[in-house]
């Protein structure tokens, strides 16, 4: 048990080239689909475990203070200021309470700044500068955690 939380990308098969519908339906029928028609591709982009601070942030940023594990689009302009926020704490650690504290929850890990806070904002800014630089505008990102 624990906070898991997701990001996912997904891209609109409907402006794709036919070679690349045909590949998305050779794998979907590979799964047994039964010949049922490819409509997109989802892709799970990030992972993080126990990560409550970057969760505290898309439940803040994104979910409107919704923290009810349900889907929420994150547009690309919540990425670029996700990796801002993780950049700025990573340089001025001083800003961490302000701009990305960590937050209790049911089986949500650890509230300390440690080792296992400051490799949450590491990767996360490794992952989300990624994302940003290898995926075009077609692709769509949603955000999910579960606990």
């Amino acid at each position: 048990m624990g906070l898991d939380m997701y990001l996912n990308a997904k891209r609109y098969l409907w402006r794709v080239k036919e070679e690349e519908q045909a590949i998305a339906q050779n794998i979907a029928d590979s799964v047994g689909t039964n010949g049922m028609r490819v409509k997109e591709v989802t892709c799970e982009a990030m992972y993080w475990r126990k990560a409550n601070a970057i969760h505290y942030w898309f439940v803040q940023n994104v979910q409107n203070g919704d923290d009810d594990c349900r889907e929420y689009y994150v547009p690309r302009t919540k990425l670029q200021s996700l990796l801002g926020v993780c950049e700025e704490v990573l340089s001025d650690p001083s800003k961490v309470d302000d701009l990305l504290p960590p937050a209790e929850g049911f089986f949500f890990g650890s509230t300390t700044i440690d080792d296992w806070y400051w490799d949450d904002v590491k990767d996360t800014i490794g992952m989300v500068k990624r994302l940003l630089e290898n995926t075009s505008d077609e692709w769509e990102f949603y955000y999910a955690s579960s606990w």
